[in-house]
């Protein structure tokens, strides 16, 4: 008979995450890094003490806030290529609630994330606890249920003796390229300290194999007859090729047929920006030389991309009798777009033997990459070198330029967004790590940001979570260490929501360079807003004027001195001359993070270049501006592929 040790759950748990590793390319390590914990009823004192008794090699950390130190462990795992994880706790409630956002995050961009919220109790006894929701329908339901529209695995374990068979499953979502993402464990605050006597063979050495699946050769066949055929075929590099590491085989790919290729959010990094076949984001946010080649091309060869909006300009950038080849590991993912081939297999295998398979073809391109790229870093240079003066007047009747002019009378600033991130770009080290998610910064970093090594660069834009921009950039820091540095770039409207994870920079002495680009509005959607007919509304920072509307003097927040508060490294940035300066003393600082309060103009961001994003323009409206707008709504729609 199998020998048992009698454990609490949350033992038994602890102990479980202790010995689960992963095995892919003959290597293997364990797969869980660490657990953060935000203690509190509910997970304080059941697996608080499994933590405290139990941990050996995982690491242990302590938030600040729940969806700030889930955001940690999503960056985590993205950068780590979803070869690593870390596993986050809260309490009972609004704790467990806050990391809802989070879990989501990691699911939309299929990152393995592990959640343990404490629940309420299992048992009912003391019903209703503090903090407990009660549906008068169903007494089962708790703050936790939630959480199951934003996994991909959910479980609530009721009795000691069920942690096995769910933890079973946790990590089968975990570890499953093609299914992963966000898996929550709820974990009642009465059953983590009861007792089992649980299997020895619960706790012994498990090892999950990441399977390469490879493609039916058929499919293969059918793959390279469709691109055979192709006279101006496109590649798209996505997130796939990254997690799959088949940044060699992607690369010689492209190489070997001459296609040229844009790249996703996701994908960006995965092939440095200099390479000849490299046309630069592709989409809303991309650039002129992907989305020209994009229009016309006949074969797009989608490699591991979910085709999102941003990436197919909500389905209108691309020709109406354009055929697709996606390469996914996920067959769901591969079925995207109509008249597509799915070929349903890892990147590293599936591009070789399609290479094979297509026998030497090369796309007969003529030139026009070379020229689509040399246009577009023509364009780079411009934006890299915009500057204002003091002197500067806006023509009278320019919405636009007069709300700039208003921002740099009120701060006294006059630096361009395009200008200082093309700056921040260059005057890193090529091996830094750059991250960012919301705002109009990700557009601009699509566009703009030349990475100069590979996986430098850490985009969250499959959910687009304003929040995730300094919490992630710990989560990178813990992920690459202390030999290169992580730059987040946020704008002041994600930093005010959330930078509670700064502190917990601080305390553990990790260097992160938090660069907040401070325009005082909420740009990104004020350029939305604006751009679609409609006046200034709620979305500049500003403080309510005489007649009642938020109309009077931008408000000068001070993001350096809230940094000095929580004992980083503050520069204020308001020239180059200070961005120069900064950036040299941020690269002598070794054992704290650094904030860069640097003001931009509003409006001093990229936009256009050859694309469309349906966004739910206004039928009705008494301002003839929307109806112009829905008029214009209606033009791209009727020219949008329909699926």
């Amino acid at each position: 008979m199998e020998k048992t040790i009698r454990l609490t759950m949350a033992q038994a748990l602890v102990r479980f995450l202790e010995n689960q590793y992963i095995a892919y390319d003959d290597k293997e390590h364990p797969f869980v890094e660490g657990v953060i914990m935000l203690p509190g009823h509910g997970n304080v004192l059941g697996l608080g003490q499994a933590l405290a008794q139990e941990a050996r090699n995982l690491k242990v950390w302590q938030g600040k806030n729940e969806q700030g130190m889930a955001h940690t462990a999503v960056a985590f795992a993205k950068q780590m290529k979803r070869k690593k994880i870390i596993a986050v706790t809260a309490s009972v409630g609004p704790g467990s609630a806050n990391m809802v956002t989070a879990a989501a995050t990691a699911t939309a961009n299929n990152i393995p994330v592990l959640i343990l919220p404490g629940d309420v109790y299992a048992c009912r006894q003391p019903d209703p606890v503090l903090q407990q929701i009660e549906q008068t329908n169903n007494l089962s339901i708790s703050t936790n249920d939630a959480f199951k529209a934003v996994c991909k695995y959910w479980d609530r374990i009721v009795r000691p003796e069920q942690l096995m068979s769910a933890m079973i499953s946790a990590f089968r979502t975990l570890t499953d390229p093609a299914n992963t993402g966000a898996v929550c464990i709820a974990i009642p605050q009465d059953v983590e300290g009861e007792a089992y006597d649980y299997p020895e063979s619960f706790f012994r050495k498990r090892v999950h194999r990441l399977a390469r699946r490879a493609a039916e050769p058929e499919v293969i066949a059918e793959a390279a007859e469709v691109i055979r055929s192709a006279k101006r075929p496109l590649l798209i590099c996505g997130g796939g090729v990254r997690y799959s590491e088949a940044h060699k085989e992607f690369r010689q790919f492209a190489e070997k047929t001459g296609i040229p290729f844009g790249e996703t959010q996701a994908g960006k990094g995965a092939v440095l920006f200099d390479h000849p076949l490299n046309l630069g984001g592709i989409g809303v946010t991309g650039c002129s030389a992907a989305n020209e080649i994009a229009k016309k091309a006949d074969v797009i060869i989608g490699v591991g991309t979910r085709y999102t909006d941003f990436t197919t300009s909500s389905k209108w950038l691309f020709k109406s009798d354009a055929r697709f080849v996606n390469i996914n590991v996920s067959e769901f993912q591969a079925l995207k777009m109509d008249a597509a081939v799915p070929v349903v297999a890892d990147a590293k295998r599936a591009l070789p033997a399609l290479l094979k398979a297509l026998g030497g073809y090369v796309a007969p391109y003529k030139g026009e990459i070379e020229k689509a790229r040399d246009k577009w870093f023509k364009e780079l240079d411009r934006l890299r070198s915009i500057t204002f003066s003091k002197d500067y007047v806006p023509e009278v009747n320019d919405a636009n330029a007069q709300s700039a002019f208003r921002f740099a009378k009120d701060l006294d600033a006059y630096l361009a967004q395009t200008t200082v991130l093309g700056a921040i770009n260059l005057m890193m080290d090529k091996d830094d790590v750059a991250i960012g998610s919301a705002g109009s910064l990700p557009g601009d970093m699509q566009r703009m940001w030349c990475a100069r090594s590979l996986d430098s660069y850490n985009m969250e834009y499959g959910y687009s979570c304003m929040g995730y921009e300094i919490s992630g950039a710990l989560g990178v820091k813990y992920a690459i260490g202390d030999k290169h540095d992580v730059y987040s770039m946020v704008g002041d409207g994600s930093f005010i929501m959330l930078h509670s994870e700064l502190l917990t920079a601080v305390q553990e002495h990790k260097k992160i360079i938090v660069c907040v680009f401070n325009n005082a509005s909420f740009g990104c959607i004020n350029n939305l807003q604006v751009g679609h007919g409609n006046d200034t509304f709620c979305t500049e920072l500003r403080y309510r004027g005489e007649d009642g509307k938020h109309s009077g003097s931008f408000m000068p927040v001070d993001f350096a001195k809230i940094g000095e508060a929580y004992g980083a490294k503050s520069y204020t940035v308001r020239t180059m001359e200070d961005l120069r300066k900064a950036m040299a003393g941020a690269k002598r600082i070794k054992d704290r993070p650094v904030v860069f309060d640097i003001r931009v103009l509003p409006k001093s961001m990229t936009d256009g270049y050859g694309s469309w994003w349906r966004c739910g323009d206004t039928q009705v409206s008494e301002n003839p501006k929307n109806v112009e707008a829905y008029k214009d709504h209606l033009d791209h729609v009727k020219d949008a592929r329909k699926y």
